[in-house]
């Protein structure tokens, strides 16, 4: 019996793209290079924002060299940091899926490749009184797809209610490549959302097996 619902942060239960494409724009035009569109912004999420900051780099000034990068992703972090919660809300329909979930004695986590007082800020922004836990990325825990942030979830869930929760009743639920495989690499069922970063046609290629097309859908398939 499935208890415990861990969620990807960025493109499934918040549209984060706004604020993470008008950092990363911020900190390019801080190093004298042209910003991209948003939707290469988007393509490049999902796996941390040093890929995205990387990506971004190397597609304003393809001979940019480590140097720039590093100054550009500094100041993107230290922005972002700052501006997090400018644009970012959740997506229609979350805040009840969240209160539904509390409402049927789930437990839930998220487990997100965004910097951690970053994440800190938006679980107590939006979640503080719907989901038990929230693990951002730091130096101590590797970034999906490894397992790592999901057994610390794990681990924090089981700290905090006293009792040893199990893989077996546990589901992950994540809108990109990066989440599948992140759910493979931690033995878990995968629920895949079609209204993040990755359209549906792309999340069959990549192999999800089960797609919802909004948050109300999700307990059909629990």
């Amino acid at each position: 019996m499935m208890t415990t619902v861990i969620f990807d942060l960025d493109g499934t239960l918040m549209n984060t793209l706004d604020d993470l494409h008008d950092s990363v724009s911020y900190a390019l035009r801080e190093a004298g290079l042209e910003p991209n569109p948003k939707q290469d912004t988007r393509r490049y999420l999902g796996n941390g924002i040093r890929r995205l900051v990387e990506s971004s780099v190397e597609q304003s000034k393809p001979d940019a060299d480590e140097a720039l990068t590093e100054r550009v992703f500094e100041t993107f972090r230290a922005y972002y940091v700052e501006h997090s919660m400018d644009k970012t809300a959740p997506y229609e329909g979350i805040p009840e899926l969240l209160k539904e979930c509390k409402k049927r004695g789930l437990f839930t986590a998220i487990v997100s490749n965004k910097l951690a007082p970053a994440v800190q800020d938006l679980h107590r922004a939006f979640f503080a009184d719907t989901i038990d836990v929230a693990i951002g990325e730091t130096p101590t825990v590797k970034r999906k797809p490894a397992p790592d942030m999901v057994d610390e979830a794990i681990r924090q869930l089981s700290q905090l209610h006293g009792r040893q929760f199990e893989k077996s009743e546990c589901v992950y639920v994540g809108d990109s490549e990066v989440d599948l495989q992140t759910a493979k690499n931690s033995a878990l069922p995968c629920i895949a959302v079609s209204w993040g970063f990755r359209d549906r046609e792309f999340l069959v290629e990549q192999g999800a097996k089960a797609i919802i097309d909004k948050p109300s859908e999700l307990f059909e398939n629990l």
